[in-house]
């Protein structure tokens, strides 16, 4: 299996970034380490997580409150978005779709 991060989810990653960074210098950079190594870990746990939203699997982050959709085509786990799970949810289906 191979994964990618569709250019939405990257902006979504940006803005996570920018948020946790204007919090407290270097913890922008800890948020990326920490989504980057859930997201790795679908290698190994795609599939297990909930659907939600027309066929969405969504993983919670381990440290921030932060939830990341993918779908699986073929042999590939492509991550739609990485989005704050204290959004509304129907903003979350809105930017699902």
């Amino acid at each position: 299996m191979k994964i990618g991060i569709l250019p939405s989810a990257s902006n979504d990653l940006v803005d996570g970034f920018n948020f946790y960074e204007k919090q407290s210098n270097g913890l922008g950079d800890y948020f990326l380490d920490t989504l980057f190594a859930d997201i790795d870990s679908l290698i190994i746990y795609h599939s297990i997580h909930s659907v939600y939203f027309d066929n969405y699997h969504r993983l919670l982050s381990k440290r921030f409150p932060f939830a990341v959709y993918y779908k699986i085509k073929q042999n590939i786990i492509e991550v739609s978005a990485v989005l704050d799970c204290r959004s509304d949810p129907i903003s979350t289906k809105n930017k699902l779709n």
